[in-house]
């Protein structure tokens, strides 16, 4: 008698992914269709993917998709739940998408205490226009407008967006996580389970921040992107609960 220990889950499309070779989000894609087929929310779940990498998420999820303006992922998840309160709403952002053009309103959202959830896709770039520099960005690092490395007097500091959303009365359920090791992805699917359980309870806003690999803009092999992760990237961005108000 077989024992199935690993399929694709119900609501992810049997299409290839169209990302590049050891970039995170098709693993970020597949947790989140996971998680929505264990809570048997598929039928009420609506999505809203970026500009950016993920713009093309519809092609992949089996679910209610809509689609965003560049940075407004938040407003436009915030509008669906309005008007369909009984519907699980997430955004699904990147970093620029979420830390640049939309601060104002994903600040605005966590403050309101709008209840849905918000997976913010962190891999200090701008990943589909060639690898610029993010709010992400880490100091010193490489990219396509900061050959040289990120300089703080120049450039600025990266923004670590989930802090400042922790200070907001109105966000109930904030983590940082990573999807480098099979450790950090055990635990990345644990925090996306809670965001959606927060939700479902009408708790507030909540967001998982993802540290997610993205070698080709790194100009990394896929496994030292993941090293760079842990051994570089927490060192800015640690992955911990930055706000847990659920209990």
């Amino acid at each position: 008698m077989e024992t199935v220990v690993f399929k694709r889950p119900r609501y992810m499309k049997a299409v290839p992914f169209h990302y590049c070779p050891g970039c995170g989000h098709s693993i970020i894609h597949r947790l989140i269709a996971e998680v929505i087929e264990e809570l048997g929310i598929g039928e009420k779940v609506i999505g809203v993917p970026p500009a950016g990498c993920a713009v093309l998420a519809y092609d992949y999820f089996d679910i209610d998709m809509g689609e965003s303006p560049h940075g407004r992922g938040a407003a436009v998840a915030t509008g669906i739940k309005r008007m369909l309160p009984d519907r699980i709403v997430f955004s699904y952002q990147g970093d620029g998408d979420i830390a640049a053009i939309g601060t104002a309103e994903t600040i605005h959202a966590a403050n309101r205490g709008e209840n849905i959830t918000v997976i913010f896709v962190n891999n200090g770039c701008y990943g589909m226009t060639g690898g610029q520099m993010a709010p992400t960005t880490l100091l010193e690092q490489n990219s396509t407008t900061t050959p040289g490395g990120r300089d703080r007097r120049r450039d600025g500091s990266p923004i670590d967006l989930s802090e400042i959303l922790g200070m907001t009365r109105g966000a109930a359920y904030l983590e940082r996580t990573a999807v480098n090791s099979v450790k950090n992805i055990k635990r990345t699917r644990k925090a996306i389970m809670k965001a959606f359980q927060v939700q479902i309870a009408g708790r507030g806003f909540s967001l998982v921040e993802i540290l997610s690999p993205c070698p080709t803009n790194w100009k990394m092999s896929p496994v030292n992107s993941c090293r760079w992760i842990d051994e570089t990237v927490t060192q800015t961005f640690p992955l911990k609960i930055i706000k847990d108000e659920t209990d």
